[in-house]
């Protein structure tokens, strides 16, 4: 560890509760994240996803290290960022466990294809980022994963599902 994250965890950290209501003020596109590979389908809903560079296109997306489906992910090498419409909110229910569903059962919602890597992509998607895994580092509790972007599929117009104050709006 290096020393400015030791001493960013030292007796003066701010309180995870504090941090989590403060971040819960920014607003944030829904994606389900997906894969599938040797270590089977599976997916998650994230917030937490952004453009690194696009030369070569390359997205980041912060996982749940504890997650089955993040270890799926890390494992099959390969991810596909679905980008949310107001109308999916559902799916992004039920692949944040909100839902009776787990596992491969959560894929019976909604409709799906693939694109190049063979990760599960979201028809309904607005847009829709198939990529093939760069890296996935360990910070605190959660994967910080860079994927190259090498295929993607710009899905209809509508109003993009964005997370707010722990409640989903449109926009």
């Amino acid at each position: 560890m290096s020393s400015r994250l030791e001493a960013a965890a030292g007796a003066d950290a701010l309180d995870a509760g504090t941090f989590r209501d403060a971040m819960s003020r920014v607003p944030g596109a829904v994606h389900v994240v997906t894969t599938r590979g040797p270590s089977g389908r599976a997916g998650f809903t994230a917030t937490a996803v952004t453009a690194v560079s696009d030369h070569p296109p390359t997205l980041l997306v912060c996982a749940n290290a504890g997650s089955e489906s993040t270890q799926a992910l890390v494992a099959n090498g390969v991810f596909c960022v679905g980008t949310l419409a107001w109308d999916d909110e559902p799916l992004a229910n039920v692949f944040a466990g909100r839902a009776e569903l787990r596992g491969e059962a959560r894929f019976g919602q909604g409709v799906w294809t693939t694109l190049a890597t063979g990760a599960p992509v979201l028809e309904s998607a607005l847009v829709a980022f198939d990529c093939r895994l760069v890296s996935a580092e360990i910070v605190g509790t959660h994967h910080v994963v860079i994927g190259e972007v090498v295929d993607l599929r710009v899905g209809r117009h509508a109003r993009a599902l964005v997370y707010r104050e722990r409640a989903f709006h449109g926009l």
